[in-house]
């Protein structure tokens, strides 16, 4: 039985289109601008139930969200993403092992301030609150231009 002619140059467009999709991914910068703005909100709000002595518990959606957005902050600076109004620092890329202990660090910070959340704990997530933001400053000092 012969094969159909139009099966080779069907599953060869098929892997050009799924060729270009991998291509085709979206600029970083804006993504981990717009993501790092929602790390701050996040942040920003969380401290503000814990000074109030609120119920901080209802904030661990967002320590969850600033844990799996810093695992994946080291991926959101590829090689060459430096342009489009980003602030990164070449430290970024020529110190790679340091930013990703600073990512790191975030991640832990941010692990911890899910902990004291989730413990519903006011005092508690004030200190992880401070503490984040001190492993924010601490990247900002190296990894980011003012």
């Amino acid at each position: 039985m012969a094969r159909p002619r139009f099966l080779l140059p069907a599953g060869a467009l098929a892997a050009l289109l799924l060729a270009g999709t991998a291509f085709a991914q979206p600029d970083p910068v804006p993504t981990r601008k717009e993501g790092l703005r929602r790390m701050q909100t996040n942040l920003e709000a969380i401290g503000a139930v814990a000074n109030a002595g609120g119920d901080t518990r209802d904030t661990v959606p967002r320590s969850d969200e600033m844990v799996a957005f810093f695992r994946n902050l080291p991926a959101l600076f590829p090689s060459g993403s430096d342009g489009n109004g980003s602030r990164a620092r070449p430290a970024v890329w020529s110190d790679r092992a340091g930013f990703e202990r600073a990512a790191t660090n975030a991640v832990a910070a941010a692990e911890a301030l899910r902990v004291s959340a989730g413990s519903g704990d006011a005092a508690a997530t004030s200190q992880a609150v401070r503490a984040m933001g001190g492993a924010c400053s601490a990247c900002h000092r190296s990894y980011r231009s003012r």
